[in-house]
């Protein structure tokens, strides 16, 4: 359970190998050992990323887990609190993919669709259950900007976020009187393996930042944020702005 300044003692990291994950596990454990679920892919870089944290003194475990197999879903959640009660679930798996590819390839749009929102909302659905049951926990969801108004260069990936979203939104609702809080977070360009190559954005952020603005939300009990917290007003604006003059600007 956490402590009375929001320190937890475990958490579960579904997608284990996640930049901005492993560092928002990372930050949580500068102030005390934790133990951590790493729920991935078995492979080099699950074993790496155990290895990262084991050197920050967390005990860490390893569960495999594969967004697409929706089916296996409850029990890599059942595994995960298995050893007792979750404090914090990170879900932080997905794919950016190519939208030009997307849009004209249903194989990959759907491959987008199913790892982006389908198993979000498959893990999600799991894992509120558990921490309703035990009656506390907080539960961060990565959204991204993307879902907040589709742009021409990522709109596939863009609507599978808004999915996921707007799912943790509602979720965050469905949650709060058993004493679970969801978190959403919606960071801008972040700089990981995932964009490695592609042009930064305004504003473009690091995970270390970002995992520095999800342990202060967890903290407080915030139930949505931005990455970096001007992107709040960037988008706010964005959203009113008129389709023809949109589709002109440079996002």
């Amino acid at each position: 359970m956490m402590d009375a300044v929001g320190n937890p003692q475990s958490i579960l990291l579904l997608g284990g190998t996640s930049e901005i994950g492993l560092a928002t596990v990372e930050a949580f454990a500068g102030d005390r050992p934790l133990r951590v679920v790493l729920a991935g892919r078995s492979g080099t870089r699950l074993d790496a990323a155990r290895s990262r944290l084991e050197a920050k003194g967390c005990a860490v475990e390893l569960v495999d887990f594969e967004a697409q197999a929706f089916d296996t879903h409850a029990a890599v959640v059942d595994k995960a609190f298995a050893a007792g009660d979750v404090d914090v679930a990170i879900v932080a798996f997905g794919l950016l993919g190519d939208n030009e590819e997307a849009w004209t390839d249903a194989a990959k749009a759907v491959e987008l669709a199913q790892v982006n929102y389908t198993a979000a909302v498959s893990v999600g659905v799991s894992v509120g259950d558990r921490m309703k049951a035990q009656g506390h926990g907080a539960l961060v969801a990565l959204s991204s900007v993307a879902g907040e108004r589709a742009r021409r260069s990522n709109f596939v990936y863009g609507s599978t976020k808004a999915g996921l979203d707007a799912f943790y939104t509602g979720l965050t609702e469905a949650l709060r009187p058993s004493g679970v809080v969801v978190t959403v977070v919606r960071p801008g360009f972040v700089h990981t393996k995932m964009t490695e190559g592609l042009n930064p954005a305004p504003l473009s952020t690091t995970p270390e930042a970002v995992a520095d603005v999800i342990v202060h939300a967890v903290r407080t009990r915030t139930e949505q944020v931005w990455a970096p917290a001007p992107l709040r007003f960037v988008m706010s604006a964005l959203r009113h702005v008129p389709r023809p003059i949109f589709r002109r600007l440079p996002v």
